[in-house]
């Protein structure tokens, strides 16, 4: 299965809130948009933001507001 341009982005974006191990309000938003910027969340895009959520739930990113 071919990887959407947007899902790169978003890669891109959780990798960084890994390696920081936070992300903040305006990351997460951003993440958000380019998930939906094209009107659908693919199965990768989806598969991402799953694992950020489990990892902001498991404290292993932390959310800073």
């Amino acid at each position: 299965m071919k990887v959407s341009e947007s899902a790169g982005r978003l890669r891109k974006m959780i990798e960084k809130a890994i390696d920081d191990e936070k992300i903040t309000r305006a990351e997460m938003d951003t993440i958000l948009q380019i998930a939906a910027e094209d009107g659908h969340i693919d199965p990768h895009e989806r598969a991402l933001l799953n694992q950020l959520q489990e990892m902001i739930e498991n404290k292993t990113v932390r959310y800073i507001l």
